[in-house]
């Protein structure tokens, strides 16, 4: 993660940011210029609005993360994101009440229909004639005081650059010369943030370096769609240290501040962090089920959990409460045959919808190999990565079972030439489970020395699952895909009297050095995959 946040594309982005990219790429610094009369064309008035303790006790100032979130949460339960231009109070002021209920975005573009909608919305949250009324202007009106009044001079170019909000305020028909004046209420809370945003527009810099800072000026910039200001806090956030605490954090912004292109690094990264901190999902099962839906999710979505099978991805989510809600990240098509089997039977699922998670599954299993690679392919690029495999710690595998005239099956792994590479100099590689006979096997793929050449290896085992005191006798073939051909050879053939917990093999399957093996011209990879297949043929139980 260190590594992430301190590469060359987002050392980029924070160049970019450092200048005020906010579109055009050639933003200057004005700092000189914020608050002085000198340089400004308007005055902007900002109301602090304050709420007393009987509406809203136990207020205190944020002092870490924890307290942010607490903050945040209660702050969106009681203020909305609206916005009310009241034309009526003042002939020459331009009034802008950040608390007032909302209005359609787009009434802003028609001048004259701007004006008569605010006069209206106004006039009647003035009147006070209906209780509808002063429910929805919330605590802004029946709850809320000014505490204070704040004068700043601003430049309405500057700001209408940096801000379509600003654009669209400054730019709603009124002649220039009767709207010099322009009031801005906002909640007390948001009162540090909004001079910080100000500041950076003309800046392009913030003096605030804390977390919980941040994230409210990151609130600002969204409410006021200054988006170089959301990229800069973005930014800044990425570089501080991740926490789950913080991670989750960023997961749960508002969705309009999620959506936002700017704060894509972002939630990344935290879904990144998650991922990586328990990817082990298992041995963090308790904890990962404490979790929001949020942060599950993001969990089981990765591609690099550390899972024996996506069987355990399965029974995870079906011990979840909310696990509705993340069936889709399961990827029905690496299940076994077996698991698929109880997904028909589930209450947890829709039986429409078990059957075709369950026929999808079955018929990509039965597809080509190149056929796989390309759904995979076409996946890779999205959200829905139902064909991409994980890194299973037991990898998956293709059984065709025959009953008549013996019990019969023909297992087909494939192993990535990265899978095989790090096997060296001790390493073990195993399949998922398969079963015979009503008796699981499994195979294994190792590396290890030639005990008569001194050399390293590849060997090749098959192994019983389950201890118990019947017996198995089986005869086994181990083959693999050959260059140039690309056709199955045999290269081991045995037989063995299996009890519960035993493995057979062969420890040089290849009868090569494992340099050879390995080399880049082996004749044993296929464009980067071993294909290997075992088949397996029960001779007599008892």
């Amino acid at each position: 993660m260190k590594d992430q946040l301190n590469s060359d594309p987002t050392t980029d982005m924070g160049s970019r940011l450092r200048h005020g990219a906010s579109g055009s790429g050639s933003d200057g610094d004005f700092g000189f210029a914020f608050n002085d009369s000198n340089f400004s064309d308007r005055l902007l008035r900002i109301e602090i609005m304050g709420v007393p303790s009987e509406c809203h006790p136990n207020g205190e100032d944020c002092t870490g993360i924890s307290d942010w979130d607490h903050h945040r949460k209660r702050r969106r339960e009681d203020i909305k994101k609206e916005i009310v231009l009241d034309l009526s109070l003042c002939p020459e002021e331009q009034i802008l009440n950040d608390n007032q209920p909302d209005m359609d975005d787009g009434a802003g573009c028609e001048n004259q229909d701007a004006e008569a909608e605010a006069v209206a919305m106004a006039e009647e949250i003035h009147s006070g004639d209906e209780d509808e009324n002063r429910n929805e202007s919330s605590w802004s009106m029946d709850c809320s005081t000014v505490l204070r009044v704040k004068t700043l001079h601003i430049s309405s170019p500057i700001l209408a650059a940096k801000s379509p909000f600003f654009y669209k305020l400054f730019s709603n028909g009124m002649r220039e010369s009767e709207q010099r004046h322009v009031t801005l209420r906002i909640n007390a809370s948001e009162e540090d943030a909004l001079l910080e945003l100000l500041n950076f527009m003309y800046s392009n810099t913030l003096s605030v370096t804390t977390a919980p800072a941040l994230l409210d000026v990151l609130m600002a910039a969204d409410k006021f769609e200054v988006a170089s200001c959301m990229r800069y806090c973005s930014w800044l956030l990425h570089n501080l240290p991740m926490t789950p605490e913080s991670a989750l954090l960023y997961l749960d912004l508002p969705s309009s501040v999620l959506m936002g292109e700017a704060v894509q690094p972002l939630t990344d990264a935290a879904k990144q962090y998650l991922a990586a901190r328990y990817k082990d999902v298992i041995k963090f099962q308790e904890e990962v089920m404490a979790l929001p839906l949020a942060g599950i999710q993001a969990i089981l979505a990765s591609d690099d959990l550390q899972i024996a099978s996506e069987d355990a991805v399965y029974d995870f989510v079906l011990k979840e409460v909310l696990g509705s809600h993340l069936a889709q990240y399961i990827r029905f098509p690496y299940m076994t045959c077996r698991k698929l089997k109880k997904v028909l039977t589930c209450n947890d699922f829709d039986q429409d919808v078990a059957s075709k998670l369950v026929l999808e599954a079955l018929f990509y299993k039965a597809d080509a190999p190149y056929r796989q690679r390309s759904l995979a392919a076409e996946e890779s690029a999205t959200s829905n990565r139902r064909f991409i495999e994980r890194a299973y710690k037991y990898r998956p595998v293709k059984v065709v079972e025959f009953e008549l005239p013996r019990q019969q099956c023909v297992v087909y792994l494939d192993l990535k030439r990265e899978e095989c590479v790090n096997l060296f100099p001790s390493g073990r590689v195993y399949s998922q489970a398969f079963h015979l006979g009503g008796q699981g096997f499994f195979l294994s793929a190792h590396c290890n020395m030639d005990q008569q050449s001194s050399f390293h290896c590849l060997g090749l085992f098959l192994g019983m699952q389950e201890k118990g005191s019947a017996s198995f006798a089986v005869d086994y073939e181990f083959a693999a895909r050959l260059k140039p051909t690309e056709e199955f050879v045999c290269k081991y053939k045995g037989n063995y009297t299996f009890t519960g917990g035993k493995a057979v093999g062969y420890r040089n399957l290849f009868a090569v050095p494992w340099t050879s093996f390995v080399a880049e011209d082996s004749i044993y990879f296929i464009n980067g995959i071993l294909h290997l297949r075992a088949e397996l043929t029960i001779r007599l139980c008892s």
